[in-house]
């Protein structure tokens, strides 16, 4: 399985790699499928808009790489802008990702809507984050590339 450079590089050299201790908002999900695991921490201003955006993530190359594309494409943001952020975009800004792997990039997008909307619970906001593609039970995260996906996993 071959992976763009701008992968290889943000598995390399991870950005954004930590935890926020005073957090305004967590997001965890996971892929029982898989075991990758991903947290998400973020610091939101008082335009809200992410000051500040961590990750940690147990898992395979692409996990991590989509992890911390996904903190660079956020920070700065408008939390509504952020969390519309797709699978597609952090995909496509990482330079693709081989079918059996965009089930990370649902991984990153579904952990930092559910920072957002713990954020937004914590302030008696309405949550905004939409559906957490990861918890649907008839959501299949490989997609057309399931048997590819015990392979992949090991990459």
């Amino acid at each position: 399985m071959l992976y763009s450079d701008k992968v290889m590089d943000h598995f390399n050299n991870p950005r954004n790699v930590g935890v926020i201790e005073d957090a305004d908002g967590v997001g965890e999900v996971g892929n029982p499928v898989c075991g990758d695991i991903m947290k998400i921490t973020i610091k939101v201003d008082e335009g809200d808009r992410l000051e500040d955006i961590k990750f940690q993530t147990l898992g395979c190359g692409a996990a991590i790489a989509t992890s911390s594309i996904v903190t660079e494409l956020a920070r700065g943001m408008e939390i509504h802008d952020a969390a519309a952020i797709t699978k597609k975009e952090v995909a496509d800004e990482l330079g693709g990702l081989p079918p059996a792997k965009m089930h990370c990039s649902v991984l990153a997008t579904d952990g930092l809507k559910v920072a957002i909307d713990d954020y937004l619970t914590r302030h008696g906001r309405e949550p905004i984050g939409g559906p957490i593609q990861s918890e649907d039970p008839h959501f299949d995260p490989h997609g057309d590339a399931a048997e590819e996906h015990e392979e992949a996993c090991d990459l």
